[in-house]
């Protein structure tokens, strides 16, 4: 298990089998007097001997002479014999495979780039001025899947699917010189990086991209959260991000589907299906037989038996059958809205994963010597002239002119700024807070059927009560508000969201017990437009989905602002331990940077705060809202004095921001600052220690 994690990852370090010594004199790092070019020229040698170099002038020299074979007729390296290629596949022909002479050339150039991108990648981490090395190798020719979907089909891409992001942003009108500038400077982390402004190298930066790091599989819950949010956006609000017919595409490496988040996500997708609920995904594995340095042994045929949805196999180094079978895929996906999955198999894996990765530790020199010979862009360049659509000359050409501005492009990045400002990174770990009036509330009709309904008193009420009417509250006001959580319909543990479900059926809906694939539909509601609540019926349920949790944070700072995650995760937490051991009464909750975290002491305070949370949802911030279990149904401060001072009305206007700070006198009353009597002693703290400081005070 130890290689998959090695997938996470960015390493920018030079291999260690080049024998490299120390750095020539002229490489100052991009900010002294030598250029990214300069130092570029002193690592000549160095350069001259990448195996990605190598491979390089061996294409570009191919393509001079007029001599790219045609895609191979055996694949698979570790298949024991090799899989025959489908005689369809080989007989295969533009018009065959529903690829126009222009969308191939297209194809071409995003191959191209990719290639271009790679090589030099690894080329200004050995000089210095790059800081992420993982790259395709042996996936250049998925670039038709970008064609093959729309622009408004949203993506999240597996690190390695450069080709494909390419060319959607080709196919949306961005020309090549802005194409390889954009991604020459999430190498170079520059601040001007269209996806992460310098904080990280990620694919995405579209309206329809969704950033995927360095990850095995973390991208998939979120996609079945759009797959499942769009349909539901659209009837809820008849409008959403993207359009009703849209799919959600998610694609892995083949070692990735061993992963929980993978398993999570394929799991909820067919549990979605199988109840009948619209679900358009499409899950993408490239296969190259390999994870970092564990081998497939045969497993993703195997595994792939287990799945309830449709599989589509198509030969990954034919540039004519991915089109073809990729577009077979989407359709049955968009005109059946259920999931589906595609694997682009017998992928060679070219070069090391990334450029500190000791391959030969892992692999024979052999293997690697064989692999390193296999120009994967050959075999579509040769089905490119062989159909007319074409020359050699043209494309050896192009190949040479793209070269040309990859190493631009990478010299251009190297000169922009960096990101220097540790007090800028902290302001844009989540959205700014959004004002919300004083007098916020809801019509008085409103409160008079929840009242009803709740069965709310008229010498106020417990805490879960109030709860109730405040979740009521938010559904009202706005139809884009879902709650989402485990046993919810029926009312929950505690009964808070009882009765909810017959008022708003198609936005209170309860899950599997699955907290990763819970948290990752809230983010891609969040991401088509609505405002999720998600529940987690216990804070130690939250180390089940703390992957997603975490995503669905750090994603705005990642970002920096462009892919906010609003959402309420709502869960039990902090107070007396009761009942139940670890995972009921677990008192610890995560506090990461960008997110809000609020625990209220009494009903009261609890609606007017959620209607502050709620608004700060929908602008983008991740509010945690944390219960006491044991201020549910209380009624006392003191219970051996049965004061009722825990029994709250419900407030009809008013909200509670975050930084509300609100002192109360020995019997409860609040008090403002200045009455505080001289050398009093302070207690500052939240939830359940409230009425308790409240006792001790009385004592």
């Amino acid at each position: 298990m130890h290689a998959s994690r090695h997938a996470r990852r960015a390493c920018h370090a030079p291999r260690p089998h080049l024998g490299l010594g120390l750095r020539p004199a002229a490489h100052t790092g991009g900010r002294g007097l030598a250029s990214y070019r300069e130092s570029r020229e002193a690592y000549t040698e160095h350069i001259e001997r990448l195996p990605e170099t190598v491979q390089q002038k061996r294409l570009v020299e191919r393509l001079k002479a007029g001599d790219c074979p045609s895609p191979p007729v055996y694949f698979n390296t570790y298949a024991s014999p090799p899989r025959p290629m489908d005689q369809k596949v080989e007989e295969l022909t533009l018009e065959t495979a529903g690829l126009s002479r222009e969308d191939l050339l297209t194809s071409l150039d995003a191959a191209f780039a990719t290639c271009c991108l790679h090589v030099e990648s690894r080329i200004a981490a050995l000089v210095g001025e790059g800081f992420y090395t993982i790259g395709p190798c042996g996936e250049e020719l998925l670039a038709p899947v970008g064609l093959a979907l729309r622009h408004d089909d949203p993506a999240a891409l597996h690190y390695r699917h450069v080709a494909v992001a390419i060319a959607r942003q080709l196919k949306s009108g961005k020309s090549m010189e802005e194409v390889l500038l954009d991604r020459a400077r999430g190498y170079a982390v520059s601040t001007l990086d269209p996806v992460t402004s310098g904080r990280h190298c990620a694919i995405g930066g579209g309206t329809s991209d969704f950033i995927v790091t360095s990850t095995l599989a973390s991208q998939c819950p979120p996609a079945v959260g759009r797959a499942l949010g769009i349909p539901l956006a659209h009837h809820l609000l008849q409008e959403s991000k993207f359009p009703k017919d849209a799919i959600s595409f998610v694609s892995v490496g083949d070692g990735s589907v061993n992963n929980a988040h993978f398993l999570s996500a394929v799991n909820t997708a067919e549990y979605a299906s199988a109840r009948g609920f619209k679900c358009p995904v499409l899950f993408g594995v490239s296969d190259n037989d390999i994870c970092i340095s564990l081998h497939g042994f045969g497993w993703l045929g195997k595994f792939l038996q287990r799945l309830d949805m449709p599989v589509y196999e198509a030969v990954g180094l034919n540039i004519l059958d991915v089109h073809r079978t990729t577009k077979t895929a989407i359709d049955f996906v968009r005109n059946r809205q259920r999931p589906a999955l595609i694997v682009y198999r017998d992928l060679p894996r070219r070069f090391a994963h990334s450029g500190n990765d000791r391959e030969e530790e892992y692999r024979s020199l052999t293997d690697i010597a064989k692999q390193q010979e296999t120009t994967v862009i050959a075999g579509a360049c040769q089905q490119a002239v062989q159909e007319g659509v074409t020359t050699y000359e043209k494309l050896h050409g192009r190949y040479t002119e793209i070269m040309a501005q990859a190493v631009e492009a990478f010299e251009t990045a190297a000169a922009e700024p960096k990101n220097t400002s540790r007090d800028y990174l902290i302001s844009t770990n989540s959205a700014a807070l959004t004002p919300v009036s004083e007098d916020a509330g809801p019509a008085s009709d409103f409160l008079q059927q929840a009242s009803k309904r709740a069965k709310l008193g008229n010498k106020g009420d417990v805490m879960r009560k109030i709860m109730n009417v405040t979740i009521d509250e938010a559904l009202h006001g706005d139809p884009g508000v879902v709650y989402i959580g485990e046993d919810v319909g029926y009312g929950g543990y505690y009964k808070v969201t009882e009765g909810l479900a017959k008022e708003y059926p198609s936005r209170v809906r309860d899950f599997p017990p699955d907290e990763t694939s819970l948290v990752g539909a809230a983010i891609g509601y969040s991401q088509v437009g609505l405002v999720p609540v998600c529940e987690i019926p216990y804070s130690k349920y939250l180390d089940c989905g703390a992957d997603m949790f975490f995503e669905a944070i750090i994603m705005h700072w990642l970002s920096n602002g462009k892919s906010p995650n609003g959402m309420i995760i709502r869960l039990q937490g902090f107070g007396p331990g009761v009942f139940g051991g670890n995972f009921h009464t677990h008192n610890s909750v995560y506090m990461p940077p960008g997110l809000d975290v609020v625990c209220y002491s009494n009903g009261s305070d609890y609606a007017r705060g959620w209607r502050y949370c709620i608004e700060q949802a929908k602008k983008g911030r991740v509010v945690m809202s944390v219960d006491c279990t044991d201020l549910l149904n209380r009624r006392h401060v003191d219970p051996d004095a049965k004061d009722n001072d825990l029994m709250c009305h419900y407030p009809e206007k008013g909200v509670l921001p975050f930084s509300s700070v609100i002192t109360r006198d020995p019997k409860g009353n609040r008090i403002s600052v200045p009455d505080i009597p001289e050398g009093a002693t302070a207690v500052v703290t939240y939830g359940t220690a409230v009425p308790e400081a409240i006792r001790v005070q009385r004592q």
